[in-house]
């Protein structure tokens, strides 16, 4: 319990983007959802409309729907300019009000057409004016049903704000994702109950303001409104009271090596003098369209990543010449810096149990091609869509009995509980010495080379001391160091945090 309090009081500005997020949601959606409901207690057939729109929009996975919004912010920067958010809280923000649309918009609805007809026709023979009809007679009236649906929304929206984290906003989604790609329960559970908590005080606190506006006692009412004003500007205080100036910002992928990586940039940034914040949990093509737009300023890519996913080439060449043709494409394209090699490579490779592999006699991938039929293969949940599996697919006509998506740190426990035969592992994983895997060898080489690489956002690439703060990278991991610092935060016991495992990954190649 002592480690889950210590996590717990570290969340404060995780909970304090959680609660402007949520807020500005919930109250995007109320100024949206309100007047539509006016209007459509007014309009049958704009009550069809706008509702079976909110109901679309609740059949859309609150992930995929965050997701979305990426690529519409990134096309309306030709209407709105370079300027316009494509990560982080303008994303979010819009995709959480969808959400919240409809409890808020149905209650407001169902709440005015039921209105008692001789009210209404009592309004109009006292001569009241629509707005006089709106603010004394029917606001009133509707006000607790609408409390009720904006308290639906407040723990639909807060609960569904964890998933900003995917899209680059800070959230108390940060520590469960981070948990559940570690293993680390600590991690997952304090990001749960938090939001948990939060959700369950909003819902008391606007439990209050509905009571109060269903007995007339606005005590109680101003005294509910009085207190949410206050979270939020508590909040506010914690987000913007200490930040001192532009801050860069690294980005990261959802997985463990990536999380250190940027902690390491992030460290040797610090000690150059520069605040520094991060986006985790980022998809690849969500990442490297962050990185070459500016809505981040540093990332750790792959070539191999690069060269299929964002020029689509299915040709594979020596690593220098990749890397030469990806540095010239990302500057012909995007302006995007290419720092260089940070040494390592952390290739796919498809991996198995090495007491499975000897017992069956599988050494190559070709060993799989006549026997993959009653054989289950694992993945992370992008592997099967990318070009390199495609490619390997083809190239060795694979055809297995079923494939299965898990996250990168339960495919290797697939291996381990049988789930899965085969998975696509990383080959800088520590858990694959751990856990006695052996990766089959590739001898057509499907699989393009994976060396890490920093990369840079077009204006960040012409600050020379920044770019000087982190050139003693170049070069400097190797694969085993890079081994030992992802199993450090992923082994069962003595985990080390990300920023820990930063520091000794640093001193163990001399930073």
């Amino acid at each position: 319990m002592s480690a889950i309090w210590t996590t717990l009081l570290g969340l404060g500005d995780k909970l304090a983007a959680h609660v402007l997020l949520s807020a500005a949601a919930i109250a995007l959606g109320i100024a949206v959802a309100l007047p539509l409901a006016v209007w459509a207690s007014r309009s049958e057939p704009v009550a069809r409309a706008t509702l079976g729109f909110a109901s679309l929009v609740q059949t859309i996975p609150a992930l995929a729907l965050l997701a979305l919004f990426f690529p519409i912010l990134l096309s309306l920067r030709a209407v709105f300019g370079e300027g316009l958010p494509t990560l982080g809280f303008l994303p979010a923000l819009l995709a959480l009000a969808l959400y919240a649309l409809l409890p808020i918009l149905r209650n407001a609805v169902t709440a005015q057409v039921n209105l008692d007809p001789g009210v209404i026709e009592a309004a109009h023979g006292v001569g009241m004016t629509f707005w006089q009809r709106l603010r004394l007679v029917e606001a009133p009236l509707t006000a607790p049903y609408i409390m009720a649906g904006i308290r639906t929304a407040a723990v639909w929206t807060i609960g569904a704000a964890t998933l900003a984290t995917t899209i680059g906003q800070p959230s108390l989604g940060d520590p469960i994702f981070a948990g559940l790609q570690t293993q680390n329960w600590v991690l997952v559970l304090a990001g749960c109950i938090a939001s948990a908590g939060l959700a369950l005080v909003a819902d008391a606190l606007l439990g209050l303001i509905e009571k109060g506006l269903a007995t007339r006692r606005r005590m109680l009412t101003f005294g509910g409104l009085a207190a949410v004003l206050l979270g939020i500007l508590a909040a506010l205080a914690v987000q913007f009271g200490d930040r001192g100036g532009d801050r860069i910002v690294i980005g990261a992928k959802g997985f463990s090596e990536q999380y250190i990586l940027a902690r390491l940039i992030g460290q040797q940034l610090e000690a150059a003098g520069y605040g520094v914040e991060y986006r985790d949990g980022l998809g690849s093509a969500v990442a490297h369209q962050a990185v070459s737009t500016g809505a981040i300023d540093v990332l750790v890519d792959y070539t191999g990543t690069i060269w299929t996913n964002q020029m689509e080439r299915s040709d594979n060449p020596d690593r220098e010449t990749m890397l030469a043709e990806i540095a010239a494409w990302e500057t012909r394209t995007s302006g995007t810096h290419v720092l260089g090699r940070l040494g390592f490579e952390n290739a796919y490779g498809l991996a198995m149990p090495r007491a499975a592999a000897e017992a069956g006699g599988f050494s190559s991938i070709g060993d799989l091609a006549g026997r993959a039929q009653a054989m289950t293969i694992g993945g992370d949940p992008e592997f099967f869509e990318r070009p390199e599996w495609i490619a390997v697919r083809e190239a060795y006509g694979l055809r297995f009995a079923a494939r299965r998506n898990f996250s990168p740190t339960f495919m290797y426990n697939a291996l381990t509980s049988g789930e899965a035969d085969v998975i696509g592992a990383y080959t800088s994983d520590g858990r694959i010495a751990a856990d006695g895997l052996v990766i089959l060898d590739d001898p057509e080489g499907a699989f393009p080379n994976y060396d890490a690489i920093i990369l840079l956002a077009p204006a960040t690439g012409t600050d020379d001391a920044l770019v000087g703060a982190l050139e003693p990278l170049i070069g400097a991991i190797g694969v085993d160091a890079m081994r030992e610092a992802n199993y450090s935060v992923d082994r069962t016991e003595d985990k080390l945090s990300f920023e820990r495992a930063a520091q000794r990954l640093a001193e163990r190649i001399g930073q």
